[in-house]
Parts: C-alpha cells; sequence; structure tokens
C-alpha cells in the first residue's frame, strides 16, 4: 500500500523509536502530560473560556497505574464451550502487561492489543456478569456476535482466584465492529448497543447518583438551551433518550445526549490530522496519541471547565488523586501502556474490501472527480485532512495560520461542535476509506448507509432519519452537504459503488 508523505513521516518516527533496541534498553517512551503540552495539543472550545484545564502532572503521576490482568472471551451461554466458566473460577490472575520484557516492535504492538481490550471498570456500569450469562440479555439488546459465538466488546478478567469478573469501557467496547458474516473488525467503528444496554440500567441507579453521572458525561452549563433542556428530563425521559441511539453512535463523555457523535474508525488514523469529529486534538505522532487515549479513558472529565468539574460531586473541586467519582477517573495507564497502544492503532490495516472495481465503479470514480469531491475528500487519503467551520462560527484571529482549515461552510448541523465539551467550532472533513464497512454516516450517525446519505429527501424536514432521531423526534432534516444529492440515480449509484471500494 503506497503511504501519505504523512503517513511515511509516522512510520519512519515509529520505527526510529525502536532504534538501537537492545536487552538492555527500550524505545523512547516521550513525555506527553504537562500543561504546555496538552494546551498545544487541544483546540480552544468553541466558547474559549470554557477550554479545559486539565490536572497538572503532579496529579496526573500521582494516581495510581492500571494493572493488566490476562483477559477471556465472553461466549454466548448457548455456544460457551463445555466446563469454560468453571475454569475460569479456579484460574489465577495473572498480570500480562511487562514492558521490561517487550524488546521488538512486533512485541510493543503485540502489548498494545492487550491494552485495547483492557478494562477500565469491572461488573458495571455497561455489561454486568449477570447479563453476560442470560441468553435473553442478547436477542433483547440484539448484540452482534462473532462467528465463534463471542460477544468481543468486553471481557472476562481473574482479578482474584475464585471470581470473574466482567471488565467494561475498554477501548474495544467502542472500537470493534461485526460484521455480518460474523467476522470481527478490531478499531473499526464499533456497533455494540452500548447507550441501550445502559439505558435499560437506569431505573436502578439511585435517584441522588443519576444527575452526577449525566453531569460527568454531558453536562456542559455555559450553553443555557442545553442544561435547561437536560435539566427537565425525568429519569424515563433520559432511558427513552439512550435507548433510542443507534449502535455506532454513543453519547460519549464531553458530547450531548441531543447531539452524540458517531464512533469514530481508527483504521487509517495515523495518517489522520486531528481527533474527533470536531478535530479537539491535534494529531502529530505517538505523544499526541498518548494524550488522546490518556484523555478519553477518562480524564478530561477531571479537566476545569471555565470553572466546571464534570467529575466533581460539587461541580468545582478536583478530588484527590485516585478518589475521584466516574469510572476510569481514579488511575491511569501507565506511560508504556500508552505507548503499547499507540504502536497497535498504528499498526491497524483494514480488512479485505469485497467490493469490486468493476465498470460501474470506475464510471463512479470519474463522477467523482467530475463533481469536485476531491478538493475535500483528497486521494490518496480520501480527506483533505482539514477543518471545515461550522454555521455561526467565525474562526478566530490566529486559527487560520494555526490549524488546518478549508475557511467554507457545508451546512451540517452545529450542536455537537457549539454546544459541548468537545465543540471547537469546526467539523473534521473525514476520509471515505472504509465506508465499506462503517456506518452510520454523518457526524452524529443520522443515516444508516450511503444510499441514505445521498438521498435529497433528508434535507426535508418531515425526513424520517434512518439513524440518530433524537428524542423526542420522528421527523427532521439532516442537513448540509449538498453535493450528491442533485446527480442522477444512475450517476449517484456509480459514485456509490466507487465509495464502496475505498
Amino acid at each position: 500500500m503506497k503511504l501519505s508523505l504523512r503517513g511515511w513521516c509516522a512510520a519512519v518516527l515509529a520505527a526510529a523509536a525502536f532504534a538501537g533496541l537492545s536487552a538492555q534498553s527500550g524505545p523512547v517512551i516521550p513525555a506527553f502530560w504537562d500543561a504546555g503540552l496538552l494546551h498545544d495539543y487541544e483546540l480552544p472550545l468553541a466558547t474559549p473560556a470554557m477550554s479545559p484545564t486539565h490536572v497538572s502532572r503532579d496529579y496526573y503521576y500521582a494516581l495510581p497505574e492500571r494493572r493488566l490482568f490476562k483477559s477471556y472471551p465472553i461466549y454466548h451461554p448457548d455456544q460457551e464451550p463445555s466446563g469454560y466458566f468453571d475454569r475460569l473460577r479456579r484460574a489465577e490472575p495473572e498480570l500480562v502487561f511487562d514492558a521490561a520484557a517487550l524488546k521488538t516492535g512486533a512485541d510493543w504492538i503485540a502489548a498494545g492489543r492487550l491494552v485495547f481490550e483492557m478494562p477500565i471498570d469491572y461488573g458495571g456500569p455497561i455489561v454486568t456478569l449477570a447479563e453476560v450469562r442470560n441468553p435473553a440479555w442478547y436477542a433483547t439488546h440484539r448484540v452482534p456476535m462473532t462467528r465463534d459465538g463471542i460477544m468481543p466488546y468486553a471481557r472476562y478478567v481473574v482479578r482474584e482466584q475464585g471470581k470473574v469478573e466482567v471488565g467494561n469501557l475498554a477501548c474495544s467496547m467502542c472500537h470493534t465492529r461485526v460484521m455480518p458474516d460474523g467476522a470481527a473488525i478490531l478499531g473499526a467503528q464499533g456497533n455494540f448497543p452500548l447507550d441501550p444496554i445502559f439505558a435499560a440500567q437506569i431505573p436502578g441507579i439511585p435517584p441522588a447518583v443519576l444527575p452526577l453521572v449525566i453531569n460527568s458525561l454531558v453536562a456542559a452549563p455555559w450553553d443555557a438551551g442545553s442544561t435547561a433542556r437536560l435539566k427537565a428530563m425525568t429519569p424515563a425521559d433520559l432511558q427513552q433518550a439512550l435507548a433510542g441511539v443507534p449502535p455506532g453512535v454513543v453519547v460519549r463523555q464531553g458530547t450531548s445526549v441531543f447531539a452524540p457523535p458517531a464512533i469514530p474508525d481508527l483504521i487509517g488514523l495515523r495518517d489522520r490530522k486531528y481527533f474527533d469529529k470536531t478535530g479537539l486534538g491535534r494529531h502529530r505522532g505517538i505523544a499526541d496519541v498518548m494524550r488522546y487515549a490518556a484523555l478519553n479513558q477518562t480524564l478530561d472529565v477531571l479537566g476545569n471547565y471555565g470553572g466546571f468539574v464534570p467529575a466533581a460531586d460539587d461541580g468545582r473541586t478536583v478530588a484527590p488523586p485516585g478518589t475521584a467519582a466516574f469510572t476510569g477517573a481514579i488511575d491511569r495507564y501507565s506511560d508504556p501502556q500508552l505507548f503499547a497502544l499507540a504502536q497497535y492503532i498504528y499498526s491497524l490495516t483494514p480488512p479485505p474490501n469485497p467490493n469490486p472495481r468493476d465498470a460501474r465503479a470506475v464510471r463512479g470514480q470519474q463522477v467523482f472527480t467530475s463533481s469536485g469531491c476531491a478538493r475535500c475528500h483528497t486521494p490518496p487519503l480520501y480527506t483533505a485532512n482539514k477543518l471545515v467551520p461550522a454555521p455561526g462560527f467565525t474562526p478566530p484571529a490566529g486559527h487560520l495560520a494555526r490549524y488546518d482549515i478549508l475557511n467554507e461552510r457545508v451546512g451540517t448541523d452545529p450542536a455537537l461542535t457549539m454546544t459541548t465539551r468537545r465543540g471547537t467550532g469546526y467539523y473534521k472533513i473525514p476520509s471515505l476509506k472504509g465506508v465499506w464497512y462503517r456506518g452510520p454516516f454523518e457526524h452524529s450517525g443520522s443515516v444508516a448507509t450511503l444510499e441514505d446519505w445521498f438521498d435529497p429527501n433528508r434535507l426535508r424536514d418531515d425526513y424520517v432519519p434512518t439513524g440518530f432521531k433524537g428524542f423526542g423526534v420522528k421527523t427532521r432534516a439532516v442537513t448540509g452537504h449538498r453535493f450528491g444529492l442533485s446527480l442522477s440515480a444512475d450517476d449517484r449509484a456509480a459514485l456509490i459503488a466507487f465509495l464502496k471500494t475505498l
């Protein structure tokens, strides 16, 4: 596969980390956490005064390191090997990450996969042991299963002999996709029904605790409209809202119940210049991947957003290291774990593409070129790797020189990037590579398929979104990005056939 200049540089830098590796030395793990580095890494928010100040280096390194125990697949109860669970109950706890034992680049990548599948919470709040042992749970939530009968989004973990736990909230929970043939694609836009499963647990969450959970996840007090709407929601409303979030979309921390993001595909991340749909973090190499992983699992909830600390019970006071209320913010990855995770993510490659490059696809490439699609979705990466301002946002002085910005607007709904803790005022131009295995599409996953995306009816107010609809929404327009909507039916079908070959 031919790499872009940026991809080539990333590969060289990754290889350079292992230059001169010997039994007595390891890779050079870059410094990645201090106030200056984090400030340089993150774009300011659309409301600049609310841009976060993250916990200090001293606070960060006072957090206990996560320990990576050996984990085991979770089988559907009807397909679990005979005696499997009993063997797990007899298993000894086993730590499986030892940086000193990693000698080669391949060793670090293999260890990075273990980190990718490493839970940061046990026994809830997403998947419980009782649920994964119950066949009805899989049917109720339509949980995708691999052809081997494995539920790949969580893992069994033995941290003490005789006790089997379910490990939750690993990177793999959101970034694993099970295809219709039962193949699992690690690193892809996931299709685990996370929010509907969490929604089913809301009735059991104590009334005093639920607001703290919601605040940690999605509160942005400076946005008066969303804040008022969120406060007016009853537990039943929240349950209904989360139950309506389709697989491939997730109400992750820092976003919104009303405008959640589609889950990003990590395959090909090494060639992308920005993280998140909103371009919140800059990607310039391994250290930025380490920052992104640390913040998103889940140190960002300890940040101070203009006086608001999402994980603080009082909304203001950061808890002492290791005592935060929000799951995941009580500890941290070790630096070698983050370095290994970054190496693994850089190693991800797309699955074999089953779509033929036939005459229709060739015609579709001609339509792609003649329609000017390459201006934003530039080959060979099929992205210009730039940010576009959302409607209503004007890039501040200095942004055009500092960041990669195409100062044009495509008219997509601005809520995610204007009203949330991840909102920069921009949307990232996505890569079209791998669209054949991805979906739903658009930054909030409003449409299920490429065919839906190129349906001009989506601009109508009476349109029924085929992906994410929104709380209390029956019909709404999926606005913006009108490119391709005026094509003839034949040209539209050809263009879609070409895109599915990428």
